[in-house]
């Protein structure tokens, strides 16, 4: 899932992973300076710009990109550990991972989340109250360019209501779950029938 900054996708994806026991979330790795109430390898894998310099020499992201100054990235070992589990894996990335992780050969659905306009928007950054000023400004005039992206998800939510938005998701985990494509290998089940 992507979306400005505001749009809900936090708040979305905490409800998703509290309703769907498939679904793990893939923590991303940042070199931003840790907030108030954080906790390193719960809500991010904190890394020096050295370090994460070293991963991306080492080839261990999956995705990664520069937002707001700050490096943010995926590591491919810890999808690996989902993915070898079974597990759905949700990526609460920008629209640069996104572009990344369909390129990567690996089967990807993307959710871009809107938020119902710009008023909407603004209102929702400041209640967060944990921007500046000059912060707020910045994510403002990067959200029309995050914006500008959603042709490129193969689905669009707007979050008008949280409830709403989450269910509508739901739906949309589901029917991909429901691919004859991720249900069985047809051929196998073909040949099944005419034995």
């Amino acid at each position: 899932m992507s979306s400005p900054s505001g749009a809900g996708k936090t708040s979305i994806s905490k409800k998703i992973l509290q309703k769907d026991n498939k679904i793990s979330l893939s923590i991303s790795c940042t070199t931003r300076p840790k907030r108030k109430g954080e906790i390193n390898k719960k809500d991010y894998i904190f890394l020096s710009e050295e370090d994460f310099q070293k991963q991306i020499k080492n080839g261990d992201f999956l995705e990664f990109a520069s937002v707001f100054g700050y490096r943010y990235g995926t590591l491919r070992q810890t999808v690996n550990r989902f993915f070898n589990k079974k597990r759905d894996v949700l990526f609460d990335i920008d629209w640069q991972g996104y572009q990344q992780l369909k390129q990567s050969g690996m089967e990807v659905v993307g959710i871009f989340i809107l938020p119902p306009n710009k008023k909407e928007l603004i209102r929702r950054l400041k209640n967060r109250g944990r921007d500046t000023t000059e912060e707020m400004k910045k994510r403002m005039s990067l959200a029309q360019d995050e914006i500008s992206h959603f042709p490129e998800y193969d689905y669009v939510v707007v979050n008008n209501d949280l409830d709403s938005c989450v269910t509508k998701i739901q739906n949309i985990i589901i029917a991909e779950r429901h691919k004859k494509s991720r249900q069985f290998n047809l051929t196998e089940f073909v040949n099944k029938f005419r034995d």
